[in-house]
């Protein structure tokens, strides 16, 4: 990335959609302007968790308006994710494929986890260091991230499925507040936190940050009503619920310091935070103006800088599960090789496709922890279902897809659930990475001879000195193998 160059990231939350716009300033980011709307698409999904018609054309009337803003800006320099309802949603892909095509851009879909990673680091960068662990909490549409982290990094991170829309539809649907229904609500709160609470609070931390337009809201209303001078306590905030409570419905709401586009979850936000406060015994609050988007934007830069969290991710998925390092390395510098001879041909000179080979290529064994027999299926299980920082969910299931198919049967049902042009280059990685692992079936540190490889469509050449397959019998019968597999994907390897 250029110095000066501007940079954007877009949070496609479950109440509101947000993007900011930067540029990079010696390895800092400055925020040039926001932008934010309430599509409120979590509300959109309806009992079957599919997203309906008229939510999806409010979103994408909305990314219109920001696709505008971002015109000028370079494709690499733009990160967008999907979090919760993008997560539950049935039709999901089908959006999706409609939201690039208005934006541009890719749409990544994040865990919870490292949704809360990216919020962590988001509030890291807006807060002056202080010394000690730190609480966010950050409540959103549909989910409520809590991580405990020490400096710009998260030590404890969890996505709990409660959030202001989603508890709004249980509690309060018909707009009604009473008391019983508040109660319901703080309980349904208190009951998502309890299963993190013994490993918090034996954790700990020296300051407690809210980080979510919810938790801003609150504060705003805490300090506006005179009820804290800075940030939230457990006191303003059951002051508040009476308050609320008081009122009878969204409608009748008058809060100081309380917007109307607020109103309608404000009820369940507060309820949210009151449980969450009550349950690991909060009793104060300060508020941070990062979160999701910033943590974008700096996990983005990292990635320029070569701090990429995904490198660390995949170290330590091989250090976790024993992985052979030499073994990992050799299969991982022949499939670079192999790589750059047919990069042109093959149209894979993309650079996240060139990520998910190589990390394929350094995990392909990992499911031998498990069991040697079908170590490939159980590899491919583990990368799916992972908690893998840094990783966005189709990144993972690129890398499982790989990783599955490097051996055996190559998955061919599997690949044509993907997208049309997402199918050709994640085949031909595939096939890539098998032959790199067929070479080095024998595991020896002995240096493989100068090769030649030459894509031409569908046929594939691979070259070797003369007389060293005779020399090298295992090796020249793995490819006698494989070579029926490539026919099997109306592909032909010739070894010559």
């Amino acid at each position: 990335m250029r110095q000066g160059e501007q940079l954007a990231a877009i949070d496609l939350g479950s109440n509101s959609f947000h993007m900011v716009v930067a540029r990079q300033d010696q390895g800092e980011v400055r925020l040039l302007e926001g932008l934010s709307e309430k599509v409120q698409l979590g509300s959109g999904l309806d009992k079957e968790n599919r997203l309906d018609e008229e939510t999806q054309q409010r979103a994408l009337e909305c990314l219109a308006r920001f696709a505008q803003r971002i015109t000028g800006v370079r494709r690499g320099n733009v990160r967008v994710v999907g979090t919760n309802t993008l997560r539950m949603a049935r039709n999901a892909k089908a959006f999706i494929a409609r939201a690039e095509q208005v934006l541009g851009h890719d749409i990544e879909v994040v865990a919870g986890r490292e949704e809360a990673r990216l919020i962590y680091l988001g509030v890291a960068h807006s807060l002056a260091a202080n010394g000690g662990s730190r609480l966010v909490v950050d409540i959103g549409g549909g989910s409520s991230e809590l991580i405990i982290g020490e400096g710009f990094e998260a030590v404890e991170t969890e996505s709990l499925h409660m959030g202001c829309v989603s508890f709004r539809q249980r509690f309060f649907a018909d707009g009604r507040i009473t008391e019983a229904g508040m109660a319901r609500a703080v309980t349904a709160a208190r009951q998502e936190v309890l299963s993190i609470e013994a490993n918090y609070r034996r954790m700990g931390w020296t300051q407690a940050v809210g980080a979510s337009g919810t938790i801003k809201a609150i504060a705003q209303v805490c300090e506006e009503s005179g009820l804290t001078d800075q940030g939230i306590t457990l006191e303003a905030l059951e002051k508040i619920a009476r308050k609320v409570v008081k009122a009878g419905s969204a409608d009748a709401l008058s809060l100081k310091g309380l917007r109307e586009d607020r109103k309608p979850i404000f009820a369940s936000g507060l309820a949210i935070l009151l449980g969450i406060f009550r349950q690991l015994g909060i009793t104060h609050m300060t508020v941070s103006g990062g979160a999701l988007r910033e943590g974008l934007l700096y996990d983005l830069l990292g990635r320029f800088t070569h701090e990429d969290v995904r490198e660390r991710s995949v170290q330590a998925v091989m250090d976790r599960y024993r992985v052979e390092p030499a073994q990992a390395r050799r299969v991982h510098d022949t499939v670079l090789a192999l790589h750059q001879s047919v990069a042109e041909a093959w149209s894979l000179n993309d650079e996240a496709l060139l990520d998910t080979l190589r990390w394929a290529a350094l995990l392909h064994e990992v499911g031998l922890t498990v069991s040697h027999s079908q170590f490939h299926k159980h590899g491919a299980y583990m990368l799916s279902n992972a908690d893998l920082p840094g990783f966005s969910r189709q990144e993972q299931a690129a890398v499982a897809l790989l990783v599955r198919g490097h051996r055996r049967k190559l998955p061919l049902s599997a690949l044509s659930e993907w997208d049309e042009e997402e199918r050709e280059p994640l085949l031909r990685l595939c096939l890539l990475l098998r032959l790199a692992c067929r070479l080095h079936h024998a595991r020896s540190d002995e240096p493989l001879p100068s090769l030649s490889l030459v894509a031409d469509g569908k046929v594939l050449t691979l070259s070797f000195p003369p007389g060293w397959l005779a020399e090298h019998p295992l090796t020249q019968a793995d490819l006698e193998q494989e070579q029926e597999f490539f026919q099997s994907s109306d592909y032909q390897l010739a070894v010559t």
